[in-house]
């Protein structure tokens, strides 16, 4: 794999087009990795540590969350090796295998937080427009089953992404560069893939079910309950922002870049390139956004975040659970 260099090289062999779009990506890849490793470890941590300490109180949604977390742990576990190689302006030294993990682990992040949130905004939408068939529908044992289908679904399809690892050129080794022109078409197949059944179709599903939720809580009745209404609404502005910010851009500038690969001038391919760097790290970024989906859409992290604070001893802990069983019980509901 030593042809394989990065796309700007391809044309007329610019040597200075090369050195900027290097510098560029370097400079931002090292300082927004860090960034989102830092804020990553930090609030998914914090959560992960939350939900296994009450875990015996779980519901549903904190099923979707703890898997949201562990799915974003994976990802910012990485992300310190980007961050080296490009400090160390694109050179790897963590072996090939490590290479492979790396981008494998971005990609099953990507789309296990599509489908997550997907399922939330799903099952919420049945528990505030269907409450009847709720209460069959919404249980931690499907919760379960959906988190353990989606693992196994995003895990398989993205093997492909295995495929790429690290390679020599020249002095250097070479990690997360673009493919190589007889590549293109196969990326191609697998891009529209993943497009379709992990943006496209879980963005459509999101947007039924928030046009529906919005409905249902303008009606008198769900006026009432305006704990429902809070969290409902939270959930439909951080989910929507997360798709927005991290998950449309990249993937309209990815289906544009493998369109426009080796088609225009060196100076559309600068262009290309560094909107590509922009793209990506925003897409990385939804490992920040996640635990503000803990916190304002779950009544109940909140609430339990307040009386863990508050606990001074263990002894506490059985009373807090026997108070907030009939609590758990409704958020179980999505409500």
């Amino acid at each position: 794999m030593s042809n394989i260099k990065n796309t700007t090289d391809s044309f007329d062999g610019n040597q200075t087009c090369t050195d900027t779009i290097d510098d560029f990506r370097n400079q931002v890849y090292s300082t927004v990795y860090s960034m989102i490793a830092i804020l990553g470890f930090v609030g998914n941590g914090f959560v992960l540590c939350f939900l296994i300490k009450t875990f015996r109180e779980k519901t549903a949604f904190q099923i979707y969350m703890l898997n949201l977390a562990v799915s974003d742990l994976l990802c910012v576990s990485t992300l310190p090796l980007r961050v080296v190689y490009y400090v160390n302006r694109g050179n790897w030294f963590f072996g090939d295998i490590l290479c492979r993990i790396s981008s494998y682990a971005f990609y099953v992040n990507l789309y296990c937080s599509i489908l997550f949130m997907t399922a939330m905004s799903f099952f919420r939408c049945i528990a505030i427009v269907f409450p009847v068939q709720n209460l069959k529908l919404v249980t931690e044992k499907k919760a379960q089953v959906v988190c353990l289908i989606i693992w196994i679904f995003v895990t398989l399809t993205s093997i492909p992404f295995l495929m790429s690892g690290s390679y020599q050129n020249g002095n250097k080794t070479k990690c997360f560069e673009p493919p190589p022109k007889d590549e293109v078409t196969n990326l191609m197949i697998l891009h529209y893939i993943a497009l379709f059944i992990g943006f496209v179709f879980p963005f459509s599903v999101i947007t039924v079910c928030y046009t529906m939720i919005i409905r249902t809580l303008l009606n008198n009745s769900m006026k009432k309950n305006q704990a429902t209404r809070k969290k409902a609404v939270w959930m439909i502005i951080i989910v929507t922002a997360v798709f927005l910010i991290s998950f449309t851009p990249y993937h309209i500038q990815r289906t544009i870049h493998l369109h426009f690969l080796g088609k225009g001038n060196c100076n559309d391919e600068l262009y290309m390139q560094k909107s590509v760097v922009v793209t990506l790290s925003l897409a990385a970024s939804n490992c920040c956004f996640d635990p503000l989906l803990y916190f304002f859409s779950g009544g109940n992290f909140r609430r339990r975040l307040s009386t863990f604070r508050k606990a001074s001893s263990s002894s506490m802990i059985p009373t807090h659970k026997k108070k907030a069983s009939l609590k758990d019980k409704e958020d179980d509901t999505f409500k």
